[in-house]
């Protein structure tokens, strides 16, 4: 039982209702509650710690659609005003022509030269609730793929995968020498030099990611 702020354990495998911490001092998250002092568990998961804020990450699951996360997905299909996207959650997501940078007249444009069906892009959640999801390019990252490939991981891994500040992420890249984009929703875009070492490694990420040393095995690929 956690009682001080450095008793908390990134990474550390939490049950369905136990206690991460009796404190003031931190705000429950994603997957948990207060009761009392304390700050509880909703899932089995894995413990995870951002600015004073608590989350436990399922070890399993559907990806859940938060506002603000930044997503792979595929066109598939294109309707007068937008674009259907499938980014592998309970329903899919519409991209709206006020979400794309460029203004569009759809008496002069087929929507089909801006987005294809089959089109991958990276974007991010404007709205979330429910079975509505909408998406947005007018964020610096957004970005169409024109090559490379996709990878898939259960959504509840991609923090470990991203690690602290990037940090985990940054390693991957350093040593695959490749382009990497990582969506909340569990897929990645990814493009280089070692494609097939980067494919082992989110796999590995995938099977061991609430072990320790997983940060030391990747350096050692």
């Amino acid at each position: 039982m956690a009682s001080k702020k450095e008793e908390i354990e990134n990474r550390k495998l939490i049950l369905p209702g136990e206690e991460i911490i009796s404190s003031i001092d931190y705000l429950p998250g994603r997957n948990c509650f207060r009761e009392g002092n304390s700050i509880y568990s909703k899932k089995l998961g894995i413990i995870h710690v951002t600015n004073r804020v608590i989350s436990v990450i399922p070890l399993s699951g559907a990806y859940i659609p938060k506002a603000g996360d930044m997503v792979i997905g595929e066109v598939s299909d294109i309707q007068s005003n937008g674009w259907i996207i499938d980014i592998k959650a309970g329903h899919d997501a519409y991209l709206p022509l006020s979400g794309v940078r460029e203004f569009i007249d759809t008496n002069k444009t087929d929507l089909s030269r801006v987005y294809a069906v089959g089109d991958v892009i990276y974007a991010k959640i404007n709205s979330a609730s429910g079975d509505s999801i909408q998406l947005s390019m007018q964020d610096t990252r957004a970005r169409k793929f024109v090559s490379g490939r996709l990878a898939k991981i259960s959504s509840a891994k991609v923090p470990r995968l991203i690690g602290k500040e990037g940090s985990m992420i940054k390693l991957v890249k350093d040593r695959c020498k490749c382009r990497i984009n990582v969506g909340q929703n569990g897929l990645i875009w990814f493009e280089g030099e070692d494609e097939e070492k980067a494919i082992k490694i989110f796999k590995m990420t995938e099977e061991e990611a609430q072990k320790d040393g997983l940060t030391d095995k990747i350096s050692k690929i």
